[in-house]
């Protein structure tokens, strides 16, 4: 391993590498601040360039700061505009948002821009250190496993819930997990709930999705609310750029907890930085107590670090699988699995034997990466959070061409513009309604999810034995129904509580 390392710091410290992993950040970190534009569309775009390189360890290099760059600037447009183009910052939005509108634009892209350095740091050292030993672990987890992690996320759904909205949080879920239905069915190769149409063969696609309840909402929110000012907060958020001492307390706990927690997650092939960062904001409001978890989703600074650190980590985690199985955890590591095979390198068991200088230049590259994501981002942080100044008759059309621009790129499609205006509508009246929409966009993810490995997990095993088979699966399931149970447990004991306590008045 020493003599890996030490190759691996030769590689990756050559002049041309560390131009290649600036500009690989620089890039992802532009891209991912659009909305629409996430690293799919980026690394797809750059495989021709990375081939043309020549050498597969700088290509890699290349691509790999495109990757985590593209996650590490796409909570920037979450935050600002609540326009979520990459599922993995779309918890992001849930607190960071809020922020915004509070006058502390500038303090959530820095809580942000160092959740994420932390979260990519610390899955850079675990994955120096853990990569050879994940691998047989990451072997452990089959399509039952899968499943069962896809229930206890849905499990978690009153964590996106406000008080008192849990049973408004459930209908939500449902209607995602509805939505997710549309399109060719995981069990019979068949179109489902299509209404005819060609174009919802492959269903609704994410990117539009949320657009229509995350962006369009909240630019028809600005035009039926025309005379609510935003100057002060404009004034302040520029300003209002540090994190206090008490603040930074706060989150320590929280960004250490989810950076390993997210590294974890993003070691399961399929799992990736969506399911951690959702995982991630769950866990943290499940365990945080009284005003601080009435704080959640309102501008909690921990509901911010937790999915940032989590999908910075999951994404480095996402490395073991693709490096050390040649199995790709995500669609864009999918990608990255295709452009090694286009440079004639096989990853599997044997790339740290046959290319140790790809592996641990990669791994090394990675921390390299996050030192230069702080860095260029930081500084910019009083810029960027100037975007909130633009006037409300500028702003308003930026964000709707924005949304139109990543719907339309996401399929490269014009019914996707007519999907995304009747869901944005639904959505607004959603919101007038009070219904949170998070739920509805986790349900919708993880139902494509949890349908395919339950198909998958049936076809192995024959039937639903996969469910207990495994001490695994059986263990996830338990903590899916612990999940359910506890909240209401403990609704009922503080209700008992307050009664108790009016009759002893």
């Amino acid at each position: 391993m020493l003599e890996g390392i030490m190759l691996g710091l030769e590689t990756a410290f050559s002049l041309q590498n560390l131009f290649l992993v600036v500009f690989g950040c620089l890039i992802g970190t532009l891209i991912g601040m659009l909305p629409g534009l996430g690293p799919m569309s980026i690394i797809a775009i750059m495989i021709p360039v990375a081939i043309n390189i020549g050498d597969p360890s700088a290509a890699l290099i290349l691509l790999a700061g495109v990757y985590y760059g593209a996650i590490f600037g796409g909570s920037t447009s979450s935050i600002l505009i609540n326009a979520p183009g990459v599922a993995g910052t779309v918890a992001t939005a849930f607190d960071g948002y809020p922020m915004a509108r509070q006058g502390k634009a500038g303090k959530a892209l820095t809580i942000a821009a160092i959740s994420s350095f932390c979260g990519g740091t610390v899955g850079a050292i675990l994955l120096l250190f853990f990569a050879p030993a994940l691998s047989s672990v990451a072997l452990l987890f089959h399509s039952a496993v899968y499943f069962a992690l896809m229930v206890v996320g849905l499990s978690a759904i009153a964590a996106f819930a406000g008080s008192g909205k849990v049973a408004k949080a459930l209908m939500m879920t449902i209607a995602g997990l509805m939505l997710a239905t549309v399109g060719e069915s995981a069990l019979f190769n068949a179109p489902r709930f299509t209404m005819g149409l060609s174009d919802l063969q492959s269903g609704f696609s994410f990117v539009t999705l949320a657009m229509a309840l995350f962006a369009l909402p909240e630019a028809l929110f600005l035009v039926l609310n025309p005379n609510k000012s935003n100057t002060s907060a404009n004034n302040q958020a520029i300003k209002d750029l540090r994190i206090t001492k008490e603040e930074a307390k706060k989150i320590a706990p929280v960004i250490a907890r989810q950076s390993i927690q997210g590294f974890l997650i993003g070691v399961m092939p399929g799992a990736g930085a969506t399911i951690a960062s959702f995982l991630g904001y769950a866990v943290e409001r499940n365990i945080a107590k009284g005003a601080e978890q009435e704080e959640f989703g309102k501008g909690s600074i921990k509901g911010l670090a937790a999915p940032e650190a989590a999908n910075n980590a999951a994404c480095t985690g996402s490395f073991v699988p693709l490096l050390t199985l040649g199995i790709p955890g995500s669609g864009t590591t999918a990608i990255l699995l295709g452009a090694l095979v286009a440079l004639n390198v096989n990853p599997g068991p044997r790339l740290m034997i046959d290319n140790p200088s790809i592996f641990w230049a990669v791994i090394i590259s990675m921390y390299i990466g996050n030192v230069v994501l702080l860095i260029l981002n930081l500084p910019m942080i009083p810029y960027i959070a100037k975007l909130l100044t633009i006037p409300r008759n500028y702003l308003i059309p930026f964000i709707l061409f924005f949304t139109m621009i990543g719907a339309y790129i996401g399929q490269n499609n014009a019914t996707e513009l007519l999907i995304l205006i009747g869901l944005g509508i639904g959505a607004t009246l959603l919101r007038f309604a009070d219904y949170p929409l998070p739920p509805l966009l986790i349900g919708f993810i993880l139902g494509g999810m949890m349908e395919n490995n339950f198909a998958r997990a049936v076809n192995l095993t024959d039937g639903a034995a996969f469910m207990y088979e495994r001490p695994m699966t059986l263990g996830l399931l338990l903590v899916g129904v612990l999940l359910i149970v506890i909240p209401i447990f403990r609704k009922y004991r503080l209700k008992t509580n307050s009664i108790n306590v009016a009759d002893g008045d």
